[in-house]
């Protein structure tokens, strides 16, 4: 590992933000020397919290109002929002910027939105990157918020080390018709805008719906309501969060979750010399629109 990067590595461990922001552009976009780097990283013991959950389930005011829990209890936190990419031009929709703007100013919060890159998933193409340089800097909570579209809350299960799923009560829905898969990744439910009419009936479905889930694991799946926007609940789902943190995490469970990540990391490497634009541009100039003929090539 070269001087620049261990003069980064230093910096970010002493908290500077600069480097650390700068550090996450850089292994973004690979630049040289970024893999050793990495190789380098010490171990850090700091859990990743993953919030998802469908668009419009108020994700990203929850995470607005942890950051507020976080702050008021005197400790710090780093921030990853993922923002979808429009599949045309690449670029990102930084709403969640807006949302926390409150906080950029404030020493004890670093935020960071990504761009999904056209990723199929909701997350970014080096999320498990980035996040282990957000470890090395040492933030008492690590937060990563996804999209919530495609397979993103799939995913994030794979990444973080407590799952919350974020919902909404809505009038008439039946938890029945929850997308598939959510029931099996999360550790913490949350029922956002409880205040809603139906949310107690909601509440009370979702909790009969998982009883049959605690029997297949040690740990209870709590369901927790909250109203964001008014900071109701908040503090209750910031505890239960860290009593999740701390239960020991079952040798099975641990190693799935970095075989995840293996695989991730495997598949993104065997993929670097594709590029989506190249594609396009091939895509454009074939006569045979057959995909299976067309990715033989790359076989």
């Amino acid at each position: 590992m070269n001087s620049m990067w261990n003069t980064v590595l230093q910096e970010i461990q002493q908290g500077n933000v600069k480097s650390l922001a700068r550090t996450i552009s850089l292994v973004e976009n690979e630049y040289a020397g970024y893999e050793s780097f990495l190789q380098n990283l010490p171990q850090s013991s700091t859990k990743i919290i993953g919030i998802t959950g469908p668009p419009g389930a108020g994700k990203s005011t929850l995470v607005d109002a942890l950051i507020g829990e976080i702050v008021t209890q005197q400790k710090t936190v780093g921030v990853l929002c993922v923002d979808p990419s429009s599949p045309f031009n690449l670029g990102a929709l930084l709403g969640d910027r807006i949302r926390m703007s409150e906080w950029y100013n404030n020493p004890n919060v670093f935020i960071r939105s990504l761009a999904t890159r056209g990723s199929l998933g909701g997350l970014h193409p080096k999320i498990i990157e980035i996040t282990d340089v957000l470890k090395t800097a040492s933030f008492d909570f690590i937060i990563v918020e996804t999209v919530g579209v495609g397979q993103s809350e799939i995913e994030i299960a794979g990444l973080a080390d407590t799952t919350v799923v974020v919902v909404v009560p809505e009038a008439g829905d039946e938890v029945q018709t929850m997308k598939a898969g959510l029931m099996e990744i999360a550790d913490v439910f949350v029922v956002n805008k409880a205040d809603r009419p139906d949310a107690d009936t909601f509440v009370k479905n979702l909790r009969q719906m998982l009883a049959p889930a605690f029997q297949h694991t040690q740990n209870e799946i709590a369901v927790i309501k909250t109203i964001a926007s008014q900071k109701e609940g908040i503090k209750e789902l910031l505890d239960k969060i860290i009593q999740r943190q701390n239960l020991i995490q079952t040798t099975d469970r641990k190693y799935w979750l970095l075989a995840e990540k293996a695989y991730h990391l495997i598949q993104q490497k065997r993929m670097r010399d594709i590029d989506k634009k190249q594609l396009k541009e091939d895509l454009a100039n074939t006569t045979d629109y057959n995909l299976y003929s067309f990715i033989k090539k790359f076989q």
